[in-house]
């Protein structure tokens, strides 16, 4: 499983499923400021909060805007009611690994959604952005999911050189400052089995 970081929430996932490689793209919502990608083409497409402001999505994706569960080439999606009526997070389960994207909250998780989410492999965290967690609320989402390998995503870029710096959620975290990654790929063999780790990646 590849998993790279377009911007803000915007996360792009890719894995090869009976021979096909299948892509997934989360929250594709065109920023006010920096680069971004002018269209993607990925198999499902997946929005946190409506598909208002979303870049072009090419090659007819399947789209999950909302609450519910659907299995689209292999890959099983998971929409969680979010904090408004609006806002979904997800689960994906690929390739016999899970991800979790909350989106862009900066409220607690309440029990219906840390029941769906806890336990992933992989965590893809809001932190840094101002409707997003700070360092403290990041932490306890976190503790409460238990993932093996955490992802922050909506901290400082070019498309939103006022957010918080990463930084700072991984001193929070105890965590050493580290070198980003533009794209990282995921072997389940290969997750952490003791100690949950942090990866960072450079936005594309």
């Amino acid at each position: 499983m590849h998993i790279s970081w377009l911007g803000t929430t915007a996360i792009r996932i890719q894995g090869k499923l009976q021979s096909e490689d299948v892509i997934v793209v989360i929250d594709p919502y065109k920023p006010a400021q920096g680069a971004f990608p002018r269209s993607l083409t990925p198999h499902i497409g997946l929005y946190t909060r409506g598909e208002k402001d979303s870049i072009t999505l090419s090659a007819d994706p399947f789209v999950l805007n909302s609450a519910g569960e659907c299995e689209v080439k292999g890959v099983l999606v998971t929409g969680v009611q979010g904090h408004t009526d609006e806002s979904v997070m997800y689960r994906i389960d690929m390739k016999g690994m899970s991800v979790a994207h909350l989106g862009l909250t900066n409220k607690d998780l309440n029990k219906g959604q840390i029941d769906a989410l806890s336990g992933v492999d992989i965590l893809i965290v809001p932190f840094g952005h101002k409707d997003a967690y700070d360092a403290v609320q990041a932490v306890k989402a976190i503790n409460a999911i238990e993932p093996r390998v955490i992802i922050p995503m909506a901290f400082q870029s070019d498309n939103d050189p006022d957010a918080a710096p990463v930084q700072t959620l991984l001193k929070e975290l105890g965590a050493p400052d580290k070198t980003a990654e533009k794209k990282v790929i995921f072997k389940k063999k290969d997750l952490p089995q003791e100690d949950t780790e942090v990866v960072l990646l450079e936005k594309e």
